[in-house]
C-alpha cells in the first residue's frame, strides 16, 4: 500500500510515535488533495482610475496635436517672413545699426514706416509715407515705448535739404527714411518694418476683423465712396460712433485714413497717426489670438504680405513674447508749431523734442504735452491715454 493510501498518519511527537486515523479528502485529477484555502482574485480597480487613464490619454493626444499644429504654423509663418525679408531693399539693411543680441534680453529700437503706394505714371508706384514711429523695447523693465513722428515735421533730409520728414521716403524710400530719422533723433535704428496700409484690408479680413475703441464720434470727409455713382451724390462721409466696435478690413482702412472730422475740427495728422497706432495695436493683439493660431498653418504666409522687414521669424516671435510680458506702455510724440512755409503746411520742431527723446530712452520721467502747446505739442503719457489735447 502506498503511504498516501494508509488510513492513518504517524504523529512524531512521542518517543515511539503515535498512529492517528486520517480523514480521506477528495482528490484532484492530478492525484493531489485540493487546498482548503479560497482562491485569491485580483482586486477590481475603482471606476475613477479608468476614467483618469482615459483623461491622461486625451491630454497626451492634445499635446501632440498642439505641437504638430504649432510646428506646421511656424513653418508657414517662417516662409512668409522670408518673403517679407526679400521685399526690403538691401540698401535699407545697410542703414541699420546691425547690433547683435537677443531681442528677449536686449533693448531694441525698431522703425515702423506706414506707407501708401499708389499707381503712378508709366506704371510706376508713387511712394507716400503716411506714418513714422519708433518702437523701443526694454525687456528688463518690461516696458514698451512708442515715439510717433508727425509726417509734416520739418527736418533736414540728408542730401535734399530741409523739408517735411515724410518726403524722405518719397524721394529715397526706406534707406533715406532711416537715415533721416537717425540724423534728427540721434537714435540708433536696429530694425525696420515697412507696412503697406493698402494691404491692411486683406490682412484684417484674413484674421476675421479687429476690435477698436473709438475715442470720440467721427464723421469723415467725402472719400472712398462705398456706393455707386448715384448714391455718392447724397453720401455724407463715413461715421464712427464713440466706443468699442468691430471693424472689417475696409472700415479699418478708412478709419486710419481720415484727415478731417466734421464733428471735431481739431483732428489733424497727429490724431490720424494715433488712429493708425490703434489699428496696428489691434492687429497685433489679433495675431496672437487663439483663432489666428488655428488658421496659422493655412494663412501664416498671407499674414506677412503687407510687411517688408529685416526681422527674422525668431526675432518676431521674441518680440511677441516681449510684448506679451510688457506691463507698462509709454506713448510719446514729437511736435512743434504749425506754420506755412512755401505754401505748404509744416510743423516747425519744438525744442521740447529733445526732452521727449530723453523720456523715450527712459532717461527722464514721462511728461505730457505742456498746456498751451496746442494739438502738436510734444510729450509722453503712460498707458493708453491719448496724447491729443481734449
Amino acid at each position: 500500500m502506498a503511504p498516501e493510501d494508509k488510513p492513518y498518519r504517524v504523529y512524531r511527537g512521542g518517543r515511539r510515535g503515535l498512529r492517528l486515523p486520517t480523514i480521506s479528502r477528495p482528490r484532484r485529477d492530478n492525484g493531489r488533495a485540493p487546498s482548503s484555502r479560497p482562491k485569491r482574485t485580483a482586486p477590481r480597480r475603482p471606476p475613477w482610475r479608468r476614467a483618469l487613464r482615459w483623461v491622461g490619454i486625451g491630454v497626451c493626444v492634445f499635446v501632440l496635436w498642439v505641437a504638430a499644429w504649432s510646428l506646421a504654423g511656424y513653418f508657414s509663418f517662417r516662409d512668409g517672413v522670408k518673403e517679407a525679408n526679400k521685399r526690403l531693399p538691401a540698401a535699407a539693411e545697410k542703414q541699420l545699426s546691425g547690433e547683435g543680441g537677443l531681442v528677449l534680453t536686449k533693448p531694441t529700437t525698431i522703425l515702423l514706416l506706414g506707407t501708401d503706394t499708389r499707381p503712378g505714371a508709366a506704371g510706376r508706384g508713387l511712394r507716400h509715407s503716411d506714418s513714422m514711429m519708433l518702437v523701443r523695447t526694454d525687456p528688463d523693465l518690461h516696458r514698451i515705448y512708442y515715439l510717433s513722428i508727425p509726417r509734416d515735421l520739418r527736418v533736414d533730409i540728408p542730401g535734399y535739404g530741409t523739408d517735411r520728414i515724410n518726403t524722405s521716403y518719397q524721394v529715397g524710400g526706406a534707406p533715406l527714411a532711416i537715415r533721416t530719422v537717425k540724423s534728427y533723433t540721434g537714435l540708433p535704428v536696429d530694425h525696420v518694418a515697412v507696412v503697406n496700409f493698402r494691404r491692411f484690408k486683406e490682412l484684417i479680413d484674413s484674421i476675421g476683423g479687429i476690435d477698436v475703441t473709438v475715442p470720440h464720434p467721427i464723421q469723415s470727409n467725402r472719400f472712398e465712396c462705398p456706393y455707386d455713382a448715384a448714391g455718392c451724390a447724397s453720401w455724407d462721409g463715413w461715421r464712427f460712433a464713440k466706443g468699442r466696435q468691430h471693424m472689417d478690413g475696409r472700415r479699418a482702412l478708412v478709419y486710419t485714413r481720415i484727415r478731417e472730422n466734421r464733428l471735431d475740427p481739431s483732428d489733424n495728422d497727429i490724431t490720424r497717426g494715433e488712429r493708425q497706432q490703434q489699428v496696428t495695436q489691434a492687429i497685433a493683439d489679433k495675431l496672437v489670438s487663439v483663432g489666428t493660431f488655428l488658421r496659422m498653418p493655412f494663412s501664416g504666409g498671407d499674414l506677412l504680405k503687407p510687411l517688408a522687414t529685416d526681422l527674422s521669424a525668431n526675432q518676431l516671435l521674441q518680440l511677441g513674447w516681449v510684448k506679451f510680458r510688457a506691463g507698462t506702455t509709454i506713448r510719446c510724440r514729437l511736435g512743434g508749431d504749425l506754420a506755412n512755409i512755401g505754401g505748404a503746411s509744416v510743423i516747425v520742431p519744438s525744442e521740447e523734442n529733445r526732452n521727449v527723446i530723453s523720456m523715450f530712452l527712459d532717461e527722464s520721467a514721462p511728461q505730457p504735452p505742456r498746456p498751451g502747446t496746442g494739438t502738436f505739442g510734444p510729450g509722453c503719457v503712460t498707458g493708453d491715454r491719448a496724447l491729443g489735447s481734449r
